[in-house]
């Protein structure tokens, strides 16, 4: 899935000239945490953040750093600290290099650039030019689509169990050598020995989304490599699902 996919092309803008309360209004408004600023050409100026006005004058939260911090960080930082803590504009305040994506990228590529940069959105260009944002609840909408549009199963018990198999093989956690998989009625039972505590969960867990599954329940032993101990499931089974 690419970015063109998902993203939202309706998009909240604001100019690099407009006053900080336009831009902080049209948040509340909108009910969003950031606007791309455009200029009057559409292209990307820069963005502006809820974060760009956590540090301001008014509401007396600006930086207090100790005199001996001051003189370490540098007159070019505290003129740069104070222009945003002060500035009227939104281009005295917002972002002006931001984090963008392209329309033809992997949605892989957006979650990765989200969790690197520790950002919730990224405006969309071409050419320099803003087409959409991609933001974390646009991710949510299509995780939503897919999960709600897979497609159904079909056949026996048999190929049922196959699946839970194949899946399992392509899993470089699973204990295949150690878990016997069979099948009644759509329900998988696994049986065997794990020798770490979490793969039990993990083997429910893909066992439960190969399709054609509406159950699953652990007949597991989890055996402490350490000790030797030896511990059954401490939850036997989950709740019967329609696949």
């Amino acid at each position: 899935m690419k970015v063109r996919d998902v993203m939202s092309t309706r998009v909240v803008t604001i100019a690099p000239e407009a006053p900080i309360l336009d831009a902080i209004q049209l948040m509340l408004e909108n009910r969003i945490s950031g606007l791309p600023v455009v200029d009057a050409d559409g292209r990307l100026a820069g963005i502006v953040t809820e974060g760009d006005f956590l540090r301001r004058a008014e509401t007396g939260t600006v930086r207090k750093r100790p005199r001996w911090l001051e003189i370490l960080v540098g007159p070019n930082s505290l003129a740069g600290d104070y222009v945003r803590q002060h500035g009227r504009r939104v281009d005295e305040v917002m972002t002006r290099t931001p984090v963008t994506i392209g329309e033809d990228a992997e949605l892989d590529e957006v979650v990765a650039l989200m969790e690197r940069k520790r950002v919730k959105r990224l405006p969309v260009v071409r050419d320099g030019r803003l087409v959409g944002i991609i933001s974390r609840a646009n991710l949510l909408h299509a995780l939503a689509t897919a999960v709600r549009d897979r497609p159904s199963a079909t056949g026996g018990d048999a190929e049922i169990r196959q699946r839970v198999l194949d899946e399992l093989a392509r899993q470089p956690w699973a204990p295949i050598a150690l878990i016997d998989v069979t099948v009644e009625n759509g329900i998988v039972e696994l049986r065997g020995s794990i020798t770490e505590s979490k793969q039990s969960e993990a083997l429910k867990v893909c066992a439960e989304n190969v399709p054609g599954v509406r159950g699953v329940v652990s007949h597991l032993t989890w055996i402490e490599p350490m000790s030797g101990l030896v511990i059954s499931d401490p939850e036997p089974s989950t709740g019967g699902r329609s696949r």
